[in-house]
């Protein structure tokens, strides 16, 4: 895989203080570890462009209390540590505005916008007035423009919501989705990935080779074709 080239996926392997982040190509194969730590590595976001994975990394799984933002270079491998602001509570969620250059981190009760390198961090707290904006970095969206996001519609199921506010069903039995590119969606059934169509065509299993325990928590890029095609219709 050429990093910020090819289109590739990051998903969560492993249990306890064992969990990595693994990346492996959109048609299958043998996944890579791009994490070796003995700590665990949890809910990991691509950026835009493909180079840097942001991600909460934790004494363990059950383990919240020291929860600490991480954004890794997927080309040098180098890591820095992304500090919230003082008073800030325990970070849950992560993802990346549409331009790439912050992440937006959320805790129990609020969002924060941090600068992802080279820039200083600078974390500081969302205005009430962009909250919707800061959630919409979190979600799973779909289409190219965006018609509707991925959501829990019951305990193991997920539902697509649409712009009016109404959902439909789209898969039981299922988890952790994530956008795979502008015109599927991609989410777990057991500890196999599914990638689903949004218009016509068969859904796919993402064969693959020896994956690690508990596979999860996947997230996708798709290349740098289809992002320069995003940045021409901005």
């Amino acid at each position: 895989m050429e990093i910020g080239q090819d289109p590739y996926a990051v998903f969560v392997g492993g249990t306890g203080a064992n969990s990595d982040l693994y990346a492996i190509r959109p048609d299958g194969g043998q996944p890579v570890a791009i994490t070796f730590t003995n700590v665990a590595e949890r809910k990991p976001a691509l950026s835009p462009g493909g180079g840097a994975v942001a991600f909460l990394r934790s004494a363990s799984l059950n383990d919240s209390t020291a929860a600490t933002v991480w954004v890794m270079n997927l080309l040098s491998g180098s890591e820095r540590e992304l500090v919230l602001p003082k008073g800030a509570g325990l970070p849950e969620r992560l993802g990346w505005d549409a331009g790439g250059q912050t992440l937006i981190v959320a805790d129990r009760n609020a969002f924060y916008r941090i600068h992802a390198p080279p820039a200083s961090p600078d974390a500081r707290l969302v205005a009430p007035a962009e909250r919707a904006r800061a959630e919409s970095s979190l979600a799973v969206l779909l289409g190219n423009p965006v018609f509707a996001q991925v959501v829990p519609c019951e305990t193991s199921d997920l539902c697509v919501r649409g712009d009016s506010g109404g959902s439909s069903f789209l898969a039981g039995g299922a988890r952790d989705p994530a956008r795979w590119g502008p015109d599927s969606v991609a989410f777990f059934v057991g500890d196999d990935v599914e990638i689903r169509p949004l218009g016509p065509g068969r859904p796919r299993r993402l064969v693959w080779s020896n994956p690690p325990e508990r596979p999860r928590e996947m997230t996708f890029f798709p290349g740098k074709r289809y992002r320069q095609l995003q940045e021409r219709e901005r």
